[in-house]
Order: structure tokens, then C-alpha cells, then sequence
């Protein structure tokens, strides 16, 4: 059995369309760390989620990248639409002319297990205290109820490109109205039609088409 970190059952039933049916929802709360990347960000949830399932997990993170502020807001995407909304984001990407982006999901998956070589990178935990945002870092050194903190990390990555616009659309979550991918928002899109091209749906397919190797 395959364990998604997530409370989202629209998450698993998209992980399902890729895997099977053997995949189950873990709510597994967990302190998420700063880091100045998603890949970080990604692979620390999966060695806390490891450690606390005991058998393979996966954990996803996401973020809306503004291409022309250097990726801004990225791994903080949920702080900014939390601090200040999807709307005054929106509304600064249109002000200064800055409005190409994209978002990126990247799929964290561990088993305990080394890996064998493959495109994918590993995370194995080294590159950990340079990514780390400085508070996280100093917890991470002193942190001893974290532990293998040097298992590796399978990453995947997805990103599909878009342009902010004015908010459209009732559905999806998050930035998902004011990101318009081939003239529709994501906020238009149905279940369906939005998982077909979405960067998590991009990062499942990678990852899928590991898992049958790695489980075979």
C-alpha cells in the first residue's frame, strides 16, 4: 500500500487515475519546514511521514511561480495567499507587466530503501541545512526527535506554464482563478479537465511510471 500525505481526497483520487486503487489517504500533521525550494520542502515531509507510517509515502508541495520576479512566491506560496491573497498577488503581477508563470508540484517518495540510478534525483538529506530558511536551520542542528534524516528522498517534478489574470472561474483552490493555461483558468477547468494537464498530474505520471519499475 502506497500512502499520500494529504487530507485532500480530489489529491488521491487524481494519484488513483495514475496508480490504482492502492493508494491511501494519511492525515499525518506535521510542522512544515522553510526552505528555499519545494524539493526541501517535499523530501523533509516525506522522511517525517516515513518515519511516522513505517511503510512507502508519498508527499507532494506546490507553488506558483512569477517568472519575472525571480519565481517569487514559490516554496511560500501558501504564506503569500494566506498574508496577502490571490488577488492582490494577481494584481501586482498585472501592475508591473509580470505576468508569466507557472506552477511546479514536485512528488516526494520514500520507503526507507536506497535507490538505483535513474534521471530523477534523490534527496538525501546533505543539501538539507543550505535550503533550509535560517530558523528551520537552526532547529534542524538541534532537532534529535527527527530522526533519519539521511534517508533518500525520491523526487518527481511537474510544472505547467500559464499567465496571471483577472480572477475567473468558481472551482479549484488556491491561485487557481487567477492562473489561465490555453485561455481558460484552472478555476474554469473541471475535475477532469484540470488534472489531465495540471503540474501535479505531470508529477504523478513521472512518478508512476517509476513505481511500476520499483515494485515489479
Amino acid at each position: 500500500m502506497l500512502h499520500y500525505v494529504t487530507t485532500n481526497e480530489g489529491k488521491v483520487r487524481e494519484a488513483e487515475e495514475y496508480l490504482g486503487d492502492d493508494v491511501a489517504s494519511v492525515d499525518y500533521d506535521y510542522t512544515e519546514i522553510q526552505a528555499d525550494s519545494l524539493e526541501a520542502v517535499a523530501a523533509d515531509g516525506a522522511r517525517r511521514a516515513y518515519e511516522h507510517v513505517g511503510e512507502p509515502v508519498i508527499v507532494d508541495d506546490a507553488g506558483l511561480y512569477l517568472d519575472d520576479f525571480d519565481g517569487f512566491p514559490g516554496p511560500y506560496s501558501s504564506y503569500v495567499e494566506d498574508t496577502l491573497g490571490i488577488e492582490r498577488v494577481g494584481r501586482l503581477a498585472r501592475r508591473e507587466d509580470a505576468t508569466s508563470a507557472r506552477f511546479r508540484c514536485v512528488i516526494a517518495y520514500c520507503d526507507g530503501e536506497p535507490f538505483e540510478a535513474s534521471p530523477e534525483p534523490v534527496d538525501t538529506g546533505e543539501r538539507r541545512g543550505q535550503d533550509l530558511a535560517a530558523d528551520d536551520r537552526a532547529t534542524a542542528t538541534t532537532d534529535e526527535t527527527v530522526q533519519g534524516r539521511d534517508v533518500p528522498v525520491k523526487l518527481f517534478t511537474g510544472a505547467v506554464p500559464g499567465t496571471i489574470v483577472e480572477p475567473r472561474g468558481e472551482g479549484g483552490f488556491g491561485y487557481d482563478p487567477i492562473f489561465e493555461h490555453d485561455g481558460t483558468t484552472f478555476a474554469e477547468m473541471d475535475a477532469e479537465q484540470k488534472n489531465a494537464i495540471s503540474h501535479r498530474g505531470r508529477a504523478l505520471a513521472k512518478f508512476a511510471e517509476w513505481f511500476q519499475g520499483r515494485t515489479a
